[in-house]
């Protein structure tokens, strides 16, 4: 059957040939002349009928296979068999085909033998029925469609549509449009070079029914909108329309238009036979729609084989053969082995059940011995581990004491900080009081005159050589600043993924701030050749040359007298001064933000004079205006009235305090609050005064249990461990008594009640003092009613004037 496929294929391909010159083309010198019977639907019914199957012998579209129907078939089966071979042999594709349209143009695929019944129900009218109008006649004519070849310029693909001649450029364009997906108002349809009109139909241009034309389209703005078919050409191997000749009725032969869908899924390949002797593939067919599912069983079903027990019976047999035998008639049997049994005593039920009671008694006891020892052993081991961890907080203890001893003494011999300083001149102050007290204790009149000045001198000495480490101390740390400082501009932006890693992003600001600091550090180096400094030198003549200025023209012109003074075999030394001078100006060049953006979010002045109107602050001991920056904030949001270098200042000439320890018991109170509670605030808004006071004037410097008074070994811990820690929920504590006392679960139970008062009073110190702070009056809890003999009833008192004041009864603690 195959054989016989192919054969009419060829033969059908053969004839294809001879009739592909027959197709009309709009502007070509052959012309269709139109169907008589389109006149009058009841004459002519035989010249129709031969022309539909003249016509329906022709394929529109170029199609590369067609086979029309069979007319030995019955008129209830109507049949288009279509069948496509590629050129290189390979496997056939199947193609969804869809009756798009017939020749009423009807979309409904069920509608298309209506053109047949017409016809037969116009041939049966009587002699004296009148003809169709010219109107209707036209219209039925204008149903009809033509095979449409639009060639897209300049892509030269092909695309053939089946549209109908009575519709209008208009209408066609918009269809091709929906298919390319490109606006409409950009294409351009044209004809033999000629640009057709958009209310010309095709009927207009000369396309006769069920005929075929070619047109030329392009787009009139090829960049945004280019035109290129959506299926792939080498996909295009089979027509999109074709026209197939169906049996509408006896002897009534219909023609329809045929569009070939064809899907964006690529058909598997299931397989097929070949034969042996002629080698014809025979591959199996698709089908086009989803295996039907068998519903779900909405009743659950049970095997009767998975809930039964499978019983296998077995028989054992022992692999020796054993049995006993004696002496007898015909057998004797030796008794030299044997052995002779005596009888033992009878064991009753009672002293069975008691040897039983005894052996259990006895395990008992083994168990019971090993479970002691298990415990002794446990109890042992937590003994050993917590004398262990005693020592490890012991020896923590004593090396954090060592490490302070250490820093101290560090700080004290070679000072680098302001607090250093600050340490430095509180040890002075201390040893200034202790020998002005000897003096005075031992000495008398002259002698202890003489005794005080040489003491002053000793002390302006002092102070004299403080004075100039400090300048020392400044002088070396400047390069490290300016080094801070450029490091900090040209640092690249960071932040934190949602997955925790490092992302760092570099801006053309700090490309720009980075190559800045690299050539400031070139500039620096001492250690260079002659080469490699007149290099450095010309890269930032060029550098600072972007930008003309009088900076810029004074650096180029330094670097111009060192070239020059290089060139003429000036010593490196003797060149210090102007290098020390091209140095400062590109600096001052750098922190320019016009020059280098990066560094306006690092300058004290910023550079809008709209941000110091009110940002702008009198120091009353300089008489300066400063920025709010250079004063120190306390907890009540009041600036102090000096600025932070008056405050130094003053501190070295009259108090002379040391700052450090508070600091120290600030910063570790807060980062013990931060491990208990991340949302802690009061610990945040206490300053380093704040701390003082609590500590010098609420709790006496010194510790509440032991009366320790060394404060760098003091901390603030919470009274009371449930509630957040604030001045009115604290204790001052050594580091030994703090893990203690952060154990106790009832505070009440652990400490008398003396101690207990005694503390609830410092509190209430605290509170009284923090209460005139706004800020830390809104974190006031309601202050617990104080014990009846710790109450103080303040009266009205009534005056000479026979008025008596408001009462204003208040039980507060002494």
């Amino acid at each position: 059957m195959s054989e016989k496929r192919e054969s009419d294929e060829q033969e059908r391909g053969e004839g294809e040939e001879g009739d592909s010159d027959t197709h009309p083309q709009p502007g070509g010198g052959a012309e269709e002349q139109p169907p008589e019977g389109d006149g009058e639907p009841g004459g002519g019914g035989e010249e129709e009928q031969e022309e539909q199957e003249d016509r329906a012998s022709t394929v529109l579209g170029g199609a590369d296979v067609l086979e029309t129907a069979e007319e030995a078939e019955p008129r209830s089966e109507l049949q288009g068999d279509i069948e496509q071979k590629p050129e290189d042999g390979g496997n056939p594709t199947e193609e969804n085909v869809v009756f798009v349209c017939s020749l009423l143009n009807i979309p409904d695929g069920s509608d298309v033998l209506e053109t047949a019944e017409e016809a037969e129900t116009q041939a049966d009218l009587p002699d004296d029925a009148e003809p169709l109008t010219e109107p209707q006649r036209k219209e039925n004519v204008g149903n009809s469609t033509a095979t449409v070849k639009v060639v897209l310029v300049p892509e030269g693909h092909v695309m053939t549509v089946a549209f109908a001649i009575g519709l209008s450029i208009q209408e066609l364009k918009r269809h091709l449009a929906a298919e390319l997906r490109v606006p409409a108002d950009v294409l351009q349809i044209s004809v033999d070079g000629r640009v057709v009109e958009e209310q010309q139909s095709l009927m207009e241009l000369g396309v006769r029914p069920h005929g075929s034309t070619r047109m030329e389209m392009s787009s009139t703005d090829p960049n945004a909108h280019p035109l290129r078919p959506v299926r792939p050409p080498e996909h295009d191997n089979m027509p999109d329309v074709i026209t197939v000749r169906v049996q509408a009725d006896e002897g009534v032969f219909q023609e329809v238009v045929v569009e070939i869908e064809r899907p964006l899924q690529q058909k598997a390949f299931l397989g097929g036979y070949r034969h042996r002797l002629t080698g014809v593939e025979f591959h199996h067919a698709a089908v086009q729609t989803l295996h039907k599912r068998s519903p779900d069983k909405t009743l659950e079903v049970f095997s009767r084989d998975t809930q039964t027990v499978e019983l296998k019976s077995q028989a054992q047999q022992c692999r020796v053969n054993a049995s006993t035998q004696m002496t007898g008639i015909g057998c004797y049997v030796s008794c030299l082995n044997d052995k002779l049994v005596a009888p033992g005593n009878y064991v009753t039920a009672d002293e069975h059940h008691d040897r039983r009671l005894r052996a259990v008694i006895r395990l008992q006891a083994f168990a019971r011995r090993w479970l002691a020892q298990q415990e002794v052993d446990q109890v042992r081991r937590e003994r050993d581990r917590r004398l262990a961890w005693l020592e490890m907080q012991e020896r923590r203890r004593r090396e954090e004491k060592e490490e302070q001893l250490r820093d101290r003494r560090q700080r004290w011999m070679n000072p680098q900080r302001r607090e250093d300083f600050n340490l430095l001149y509180h040890a002075l102050e201390k040893w200034r009081c202790d020998e002005e007290q000897r003096i005075n204790s031992s000495l008398r009149g002259a002698e202890r005159k003489a005794a005080l000045c040489s003491l002053l001198e000793q002390e302006v000495q002092l102070i004299a050589d403080i004075g100039r480490h400090q300048i020392t101390v400044r002088h070396n740390n400047y390069d490290k600043t300016i080094r801070n400082f450029l490091d900090k501009s040209a640092a690249p932006h960071q932040w934190r993924a949602a997955n925790g890693k490092l992302i760092e992003m570099d801006s053309l600001h700090i490309i720009r701030a980075r190559e800045l600091r690299d050539l400031y550090s070139s500039m620096n180096t001492p250690t260079v050749s002659r080469e490699q400094r007149l290099q450095v030198l010309m890269t930032l003549k060029h550098t600072v040359k972007e930008h003309a200025c009088q900076l810029t023209q004074d650096i180029v012109d330094l670097i111009d007298r060192e070239v020059d003074l290089m060139t003429r075999g000036v010593k490196a030394a003797s060149l210090e001064g102007l290098r020390k001078r091209i140095s400062t100006l590109f600096l001052q060049y750098i922190k320019i933000p016009a020059f280098n953006p990066e560094v306006a979010k690092l300058l004290k002045v910023p550079q809008n004079p709209s941000q110091l109107q009110k940002d702008m602050f009198l120091c009353r001991s300089c008489q300066r205006y400063l920025r709010s920056a250079d004063f120190t904030p306390s907890a009540s949001n009041v600036l102090s009235s000096r600025c932070n270098d008056c405050t130094v200042l003053n501190n070295i000439a009259k108090s002379r305090n040391d700052y450090s320890c508070y600091k120290n018991i600030l910063s570790r109170l807060r980062a013990d609050e931060l491990r208990l509670d991340k949302g802690a605030k009061i610990p945040f808004l206490l300053q380093v005064e704040d701390v003082q006071y609590l500590v010098e004037v609420v709790w006496a410097s010194r510790s509440v249990l032991n009366g320790s008074s060394d404060l760098y070994n003091l901390v603030f811990v919470r009274w009371d461990r449930r509630r957040d820690w604030s001045p009115w929920n604290c204790l001052l504590l050594s580091n030994e008594e703090t893990s203690a006392h952060m154990e106790l679960e009832d505070i009440s139970k652990a400490y008398e009640a003396t101690f207990v008062q005694s503390i609830e009073h410092k509190h209430t110190l605290a509170r009284r003092h923090f209460r005139q702070i706004s800020v830390m009056a809104e974190y006031l809890d309601p202050q617990p009613a104080a014990a009846p003999g710790n109450q103080l009833v303040c009266k009205s008192i009534t005056m000479a004037t026979g008025e008596r004041t408001p009462d204003t009864t208040e039980a507060s603690a002494c």
